[in-house]
């Protein structure tokens, strides 16, 4: 009896080890490929000078994902330890990884090990062309550094305007989008038609749409050509405005309108500029279509006999969509409040084609901050810096993700 299982337990063992060899050799691979060094031709001339610069400066980091390795690959080694005695199992797992590991290689490199390398160069100082210095959390600090020196308010301002982006443009592309999917859901002619045309701006290019707006922007372009005729027909006379160029606030705008003054040091209470707001109509603009056919599918799963005795019952369209239409809606407001979040503090080509974070900050925003400080948009090149304001905003994104689910979602397991 010995004789016979002995060998199957040595095969168990080999495999066992085998697993561990591979996934730890893989993993410190991907590593090596991801480790911060210095850029430039001389490390990357050939695999002997980059493996010379990966020793000189990244040791710290592969330690570090080296221990990660080590804990994953235990894992894995039990897991095939313990199926590989039983044959269906054993041949199943290694079809299944087999089928998962092009999949799998590609996330490690490109997502995983990308993630990684940015979380440990958040915590130093480098410029890609110099080998990274550590800092510690002086990057971090550094983000909240606005709130006792008003000369680096940059990121705080820059949650202070997409916190109004927020609040401004959720609510409103989610109404706007129940109600026109309320329109192109109702018996009409030439439905088809107009479902095809509320949902053009949603299929076109944001960079195509965002210089068309720029034109329409335009201190001589169709908005203030707009506004200047249809209030010329009450003889109420209408300034041309440099919409994406005008950083006065809406608050700020009510208050001089009583003849009162917010003064520069009180920033925070002037709201939203003009031009952030002339990019809030645009982002509702190209958003609220496709949000319609997300609540345009989901009202036509609604159970038609609902309506019918409801109906019956002497209930009007409006009571039919407060009391049945609205409430079965629940669960997908949820899921497009939360998606119009992600969306809206992640805003980014809008401000980068239209005005650069302009003016005076007001339309500046974490993930266009992020982009700027770490490829040197205007200054010097602060990769660490952009890494660390990266990774405040994964936090922030998912926290206000977790409180929405926790109180929006509440009661929508009854739909």
């Amino acid at each position: 009896m010995k004789k016979i299982v002995e060998p199957a337990q040595t095969q168990r063992t080999i495999a066992a080890f085998l697993s561990f060899l591979l996934v730890f050799i893989l993993l410190m691979v991907i590593a090596v490929m991801n480790a911060p060094t210095m850029g430039g031709h001389s490390v990357m001339a050939s695999s002997q000078t980059y493996l010379a610069e990966v020793k000189r400066t990244a040791l710290p980091f592969l330690g570090v994902i080296a221990i990660g390795a080590l804990a994953i690959g235990f894992v894995v080694s039990r897991m095939f330890y313990q199926v590989w005695p039983n044959k269906k199992n054993r041949v199943t797992m290694l079809m299944a990884y087999g089928f998962l590991a092009p999949y799998l290689i590609i996330t490690l490199i490109f997502t995983i090990g990308v993630i990684l390398f940015a979380f440990y160069i958040s915590f130093t100082d480098y410029d890609i062309f110099t080998s990274p210095v550590w800092v510690g959390l002086a990057n971090y600090q550094r983000a909240f550094q606005g709130f006792v020196d008003p000369t680096q308010r940059d990121f705080i301002q820059s949650l202070y305007n997409v916190a109004w982006y927020s609040l401004i443009v959720i609510p409103v592309q989610t109404s706007l989008a129940i109600l026109l999917a309320v329109l192109v859901n109702a018996p009409i002619r030439m439905k088809q038609f107009f479902r095809t045309v509320f949902y053009a701006p949603s299929v076109t290019s944001s960079v195509v749409i965002t210089l068309i707006f720029m034109w329409f922007y335009l201190k001589t372009g169709y908005v203030n050509y707009l506004f200047s005729n249809v209030l010329g027909i009450f003889n109420i006379p209408w300034e041309n405005v440099l919409w994406l160029g005008d950083p006065r606030g809406l608050i700020q705008l009510i208050v001089t309108a009583f003849g009162g003054n917010i003064p520069s040091a009180q920033w925070f209470f002037r709201g939203p500029s003009i031009a952030w707001m002339a990019i809030m109509f645009q982002n509702i603009f190209t958003t609220a279509p496709t949000f319609m056919i997300i609540f345009l599918a989901a009202m036509q799963d609604i159970n038609p006999t609902l309506y019918e005795a409801a109906a019956i019952d002497g209930a009007s369209k409006r009571q039919q969509f407060w009391k049945i239409t609205l409430p079965m809606l629940r669960p997908i407001i949820l899921m497009v409040v939360v998606l119009g979040t992600i969306g809206t503090l992640q805003v980014f080509d809008q401000v980068y084609l239209a005005t650069s974070g302009g003016p005076l900050g007001t339309s500046l925003t974490p993930v266009y901050l992020t982009f700027r400080e770490a490829l040197g948009q205007q200054g010097p090149i602060r990769m660490g810096y952009g890494a660390a304001l990266a990774f405040i905003l994964a936090i922030i994104i998912f926290s206000v993700t977790y409180l929405q689910r926790r109180f929006i979602e509440r009661g929508t397991e009854h739909y």
